[in-house]
């Protein structure tokens, strides 16, 4: 599972999903790439699930990039607890994904095998995305 090796603060404030994504927002390393459409915290099981859902499809051939990565811890209640007793301790990671972020990108396939293996992948997400082409205007609906 994905997760920071070190960090300075354990606890975060949750923070506020508003806005495009600046950067990170053209394919950089391959030929075809997943793009966000809607905001949403992807969690480490997420990303984790899409990049294995991937890898099988393509059956190791070619090469996959994960462009996000899950930075912000994510605390959470005991259960039956009352309210007080400050916040609760780190459960999980997510990652901040803003719409147009290209999270996922693959090359060394074909476009269909490449389709086909982030068709798959989005089913592990909760968001709507879509497939992109490196330098080709218009993008799929996954």
């Amino acid at each position: 599972m994905l997760m920071p090796r070190r960090i300075k603060y354990r606890k975060q404030q949750r923070g506020r999903l508003k806005g495009k994504s600046m950067r990170g927002n053209k394919i950089s390393f391959g030929e075809y790439g997943m793009k966000a459409m809607e905001p949403a915290w992807i969690t480490a099981q997420q990303i984790e699930a899409a990049r294995v859902a991937m890898t099988r499809h393509m059956k190791r051939v070619g090469k996959v990039w994960i462009n996000i990565f899950p930075h912000k811890p994510i605390t959470k209640r005991p259960p039956e607890t009352r309210m007080g007793k400050g916040k609760g301790n780190p459960e999980g990671w997510v990652a901040v994904v803003k719409p147009g972020r290209v999270m996922f990108e693959v090359a060394g396939v074909s476009e269909d095998v490449a389709y086909r293996a982030m068709q798959l992948a989005a089913r592990k997400l909760p968001i709507k995305v879509r497939f992109l082409v490196r330098g080709q205007e218009g993008s799929r609906a996954l």
